[in-house]
């Protein structure tokens, strides 16, 4: 069978089955709505964190990595709340939770321990770039790389058959999968994963960076963002962080790298700073529900 012999596999079919099947956890959207209402306070929020006794274990470890080098120990989701911020800490929150997700991937498709430590590398260095060039609320940074490949899975997860040809084709060929995905599907991961996010309601300083981290010149608000997560991608399948959807190193958006403005000689620290954060937030946010 070739890929034509199947039924449709457009992006809007995809992303309908997969809300369906697959959906963020009730207190996300709980948590968002609680963080918007303007009479909230911040033990109103801690409240909905804290009846998830395992996310509230990894929000805690995260709080005290080196991620974020508090002085004090942070011991509570308001502590966290206050040090961190609250937007910040729902976007952490959306990333401790998603991994749970998605289960049931076939091994052969989809290596998910290989996958998420890339994704995982990804964010924390994109993370580590919007530290350098001290822009705000950083942690929406991680969450976008973090979250970059996740169109990946859904097609992964919704076609198993598709989604394995167009890896042996790749393999057949040596070409780019994001160039199969849009000769064959006329859509790629970047925006499938893009079109998830945005009908989970997920900020769309968190999606157009996902959506548009393959040609961030195409992104319409955060396009700083999108290059920050691109050139992350770029150097995590450089080091061989993990495995993403490529096997090889994606081509270099160059007015992406000139908007950033970071000067070769700084990405070793930035690199360093990000080396031992990799490690110990990929522990935390895989470590399960029982933390």
């Amino acid at each position: 069978m070739s890929l034509s012999d199947y039924p449709p596999t457009t992006l809007d079919r995809l992303v309908e089955e997969t809300s369906t099947v697959y959906s963020l956890p009730l207190f996300y959207e709980r948590l968002n709505e609680t963080i918007n209402h303007p009479r909230s306070s911040i033990d109103d929020i801690a409240k909905i964190i804290t009846e998830d006794q395992g996310l509230t274990a990894r929000l805690l470890r995260l709080a005290n990595s080196p991620m974020f080098g508090c002085y004090a120990k942070v011991d509570s989701i308001t502590k966290a709340a206050t040090i961190i911020g609250t937007q910040q800490l729902r976007d952490l929150a959306l990333a401790a939770s998603v991994m749970g997700v998605f289960k049931g991937i076939p091994e052969d498709l989809l290596n998910m321990t290989s996958f998420w430590r890339h994704c995982i590398a990804c964010g924390i260095i994109a993370r580590s770039l919007a530290v350098y060039r001290r822009e705000s609320n950083v942690e929406r940074l991680f969450v976008a790389g973090m979250l970059h490949d996740v169109g990946h899975i859904v097609l992964a997860a919704a076609r198993h058959e598709v989604s394995r040809e167009l890896l042996e084709a790749q393999r057949d060929s040596g070409r780019f999968y994001l160039e199969l995905e849009r000769e064959r599907l006329a859509f790629d991961h970047a925006e499938l994963g893009g079109a998830l996010l945005k009908k989970w309601k997920i900020p769309v300083s968190i999606v157009e960076p996902v959506a548009y981290h393959h040609n961030p010149g195409s992104a319409e608000q955060f396009r700083l963002e999108a290059a920050m997560v691109h050139l992350a991608d770029i150097i995590c399948q450089a080091m061989e962080l993990g495995q993403g959807a490529e096997c090889g190193v994606p081509p270099l958006d160059e007015p992406s790298w000139e908007r950033l403005g970071v000067p070769a000689h700084m990405m070793a620290t930035v690199l360093k700073q990000s080396e031992s954060q990799i490690a110990e937030t990929f522990a935390i946010l895989s470590g399960g529900d029982d933390d």
